[in-house]
């Protein structure tokens, strides 16, 4: 595949992309270590510092979100219109669809370093962040379970031109409750014959293609991990309608709708694994999507401490600029060390599954905590703004706006807190 760079980036890109040592969360010294042992570390301890491929991943990221999506965020914000154009520049860059395999056209980066690119992004705008964000909660069951035929035609032509896809599980009636979900599934011949409404479904109504999970077992009694089937279903599939784009309360330029399933027809080559093992699919790729999440959260709690820093350092009260006071100094203190915590949260989270680790423990820490600090330190941003953090010609109050959906989308953080507490619990009662 041959991908289109754009200037000033290429020769950034085109470094970032050598492979050796691209994985190691250590130093390049310790990269080519990890290279000459065949990818077995000897060393017994660890490091904070990226490799330098990471570190031009991460400036790269940070690049384009600066010069490319902070300067058109607000306006997207305001029209709610879908940042395509932006998108497309990251797609030209490499900045999306950046875990896709390498046997399927892609660069197959590690969930780690698809997280240094998510914070960047996000730090920019989540609205624009979370519209890229949903083709990899899309992939992802495709990259985890789907078959080589799958792969190569779903996630292969997500390299060759800059579409998108999307998850299509969450219902009306059926949000943290999965096993709610009333979308019926029918075999008839080689087909299935679907029909249900999605809703809250990111990308619904730009996806090329979507991941589906439906009831194939209408007994109520049967367990969920046997009950629903996960499927791909392409977006001219007729009887597949999207509804009309849902205006939120933020992330507004993210192209959130339902949709409806009218006798869709689905060929039973794009049955994921089997029958009855969608539920898994489906939740198995949360383990790789929470982190990316929560870098996300981290990337917008960033910005909001950045931008409460630098105003408190020009805005004056008493004779001395705001920062001098104590009560401001230590509301930034606290929302220094949040946001700290939550990056170490998020990248423990990511380092644990590319050690082909089960990492729902940490993803679910990872995805609640970052979640409640981007709310948290975007209020206190907010807080510092006083009457001008309320008012839109500031960038404070998009962001307070926009940080509440990482409390709710990939799991409530009630949900995550079940989570965690199930799997503490659990060490426990073995």
């Amino acid at each position: 595949v041959n991908f289109i760079f754009l200037s000033p980036y290429k020769t950034q890109l085109v470094r970032a992309s050598v492979r050796s040592g691209l994985r190691l969360q250590g130093t390049s010294a310790a990269a080519a270590s990890l290279q000459a042992t065949g990818g077995h570390s000897a060393s017994p301890g660890f490091s904070f510092e990226l490799s330098e491929q990471q570190k031009e991943f991460q400036q790269l990221a940070r690049k384009f979100a600066r010069e490319e999506i902070v300067p058109a965020a607000a306006e997207y914000d305001k029209t709610g219109e879908y940042p395509f154009p932006i998108i497309k520049k990251a797609w030209e860059l490499g900045l999306v669809n950046s875990h896709i395999p390498e046997d399927c056209g892609g660069m197959g980066l590690s969930i780690f370093e698809a997280c240094l690119i998510t914070e960047e992004l996000a730090y920019g705008c989540t609205g624009i962040q979370t519209a890229i964000e949903a083709n990899s909660l899309g992939q992802m069951p495709v990259i985890i379970a789907g078959n080589d035929a799958q792969r190569k035609k779903y996630l292969g032509r997500m390299v060759e031109e800059p579409l998108m896809c999307a998850y299509c599980v969450t219902e009306p009636g059926a949000g943290s409750d999965v096993a709610g979900i009333k979308t019926r599934a029918v075999k008839m011949g080689d087909e299935y014959v679907v029909n249900g409404q999605k809703m809250w479904i990111t990308n619904g109504g730009k996806a090329n293609w979507y991941f589906l999970l439906a009831r194939t077992n209408p007994d109520p009694k049967c367990p969920a991990s046997k009950a629903f089937t996960g499927f791909i279903v392409d977006a001219d599939t007729p009887g597949l309608q999207p509804g009309r784009k849902e205006m939120n309360m933020g992330q507004r330029c993210s192209d959130t709708r339902g949709i409806t399933f009218e006798d869709v027809r689905i060929p039973k080559e794009n049955v994921l694994i089997g029958e009855g093992a969608g539920f898994k699919i489906a939740m198995g790729a949360f383990d790789k999507t929470r982190p990316p999440v929560a870098a996300g959260a981290t990337g917008l709690a960033q910005r909001a401490l950045d931008e409460a820093t630098n105003y408190a350092l020009e805005r004056k009260t008493f004779g001395k600029v705001i920062a001098e006071h104590q009560a401001v100094s230590f509301i930034l203190a606290e929302m220094a060390i949040k946001v700290e915590l939550a990056r170490m949260a998020y990248q423990r989270s990511a380092w644990e599954v590319d050690q082909g680790r089960r990492n729902t423990y940490f993803a679910s820490i990872a995805k609640a905590f970052a979640g409640d600090i981007a709310n948290q330190v975007a209020s206190d941003a907010v807080q510092i703004f006083g009457g001008n953090g309320f008012n839109s010609d500031y960038p404070v109050e998009k962001l307070m706006r926009d940080a509440k959906i990482y409390q709710i989308y990939e799991g409530t953080a009630q949900i995550q807190r079940l989570i965690v507490a199930r799997e503490h619990l659990g060490k426990f009662k073995k």
